[in-house]
């Protein structure tokens, strides 16, 4: 991620923050923050180009400056680096006609242009004007009056500054399929602070639950953010998980495939034995009822083990069994 660009000022910082966590697993975050006193920087300026550029235009710019400053060709340039960072950045809103269209609107502030809309819209619903269009003329990128001024001058001169929720922090939390199969508590520590969950048994992989109040700062009095973790579950060698479903291929010989018998099947709390019935072909799916994936916040609720019985030929055969089958396949 990349940090923003403004000259002589503090920058706005976007980066990726590692995020410890107790246990097995590993959960990263990546958070955004925000300074309103970055007024002037110009995304346009960074890449160099006009605020009409097309879409190639932009794309052909970042290309060329982002080989002239990677920082593999740049070894040890911290300027470079942050040059790297600044031209990603630019890339990354200008690029996206929905975020260029904010930023075009709203300059540092478009990530909260939803916000002033709506904020817009409340004032215009009161009497107080601002009902629609560009309340600031648009963004010009050298605009010189101050946000908090402007945002004064919507609300009131006397302490009547916009208030802003604070940004969402984005995390993921990787875990595999059997500690994903146990209640699991954690403790995380995100910027300094440490957060306790517990993470129900039976977490879908993609499931992203929200834990309120623990992503960035509020502005102006708004609330904190919230921070957002997905569960990422890597593939298990033995099973596959189709929501409270488990599926999994074990062999079977040959010779209990014809007679019948017993075979041992692993799940995920152990091994169990299976019935086999005399004949049984390849390819035969066997159900075991509650042998699957824990149901989601139903504590004592599982899903079924679905298993696939695949019939493994004989290798190595002595001259007398070559003889019985000979007969088996004359009779």
């Amino acid at each position: 991620m990349s940090g923003k660009y403004r000259p002589a000022a503090a920058p706005i910082e976007e980066a990726p923050t590692m995020v410890r966590t107790e246990g097995s697993a590993t959960l990263f975050i990546h958070a955004a923050g925000c300074n309103l006193a970055s007024l002037r920087m110009d995304y346009y300026r960074i890449l160099g180009v006009d605020r009409n550029a097309s879409t190639d235009e932009i794309k052909k710019a970042y290309r060329k400056l982002a080989r002239k400053h990677h920082p593999d060709l740049n070894p040890n340039d911290k300027e470079a680096e942050k040059r790297f960072k600044e031209i990603n950045e630019a890339n990354e809103v200008l690029s996206d006609p929905e975020s260029r269209k904010k930023y075009d609107k709203y300059g540092d502030q478009w990530k909260h242009a939803d916000q002033i809309e709506a904020a817009q819209r409340e004032r215009a619903a009161a009497g107080g004007g601002f009902g629609g269009g560009e309340p600031f003329g648009g963004y010009t990128g050298g605009e010189e009056q101050d946000l908090h001024d402007i945002f004064g001058s919507m609300f009131g001169s006397a302490g009547g500054r916009m208030r802003f929720r604070g940004q969402d922090y984005q995390a993921e939390l990787q875990m595999d399929l059997r500690e994903a199969a146990r209640t699991e508590k954690r403790t995380l520590t995100v910027n300094g602070k440490q957060i306790r969950l517990t993470i129900p048994a039976g977490v879908e992989n993609g499931q992203t639950i929200r834990i309120k109040g623990h992503g960035g700062p509020g502005m102006n009095g708004g609330p904190n953010g919230d921070l957002l973790i997905t569960f990422a579950i890597a593939d298990d060698p033995v099973f596959k998980r189709t929501g409270s479903n488990l599926y999994q291929t074990i062999d079977l010989p040959l010779y209990t495939a014809m007679l019948g018998g017993e075979v041992v099947v692993p799940t995920l709390d152990g091994h169990v034995k299976a019935t086999v019935k005399p004949e049984t072909q390849n390819g035969t799916v066997v159900r075991l009822k509650g042998k699957g994936f824990p149901v989601y916040k139903k504590e004592g609720s599982f899903g079924d083990l679905f298993v696939t019985l695949q019939v493994k030929l004989p290798v190595n055969l002595t001259d007398r069994q070559r003889e019985l089958f000979k007969q088996l396949a004359s009779s």
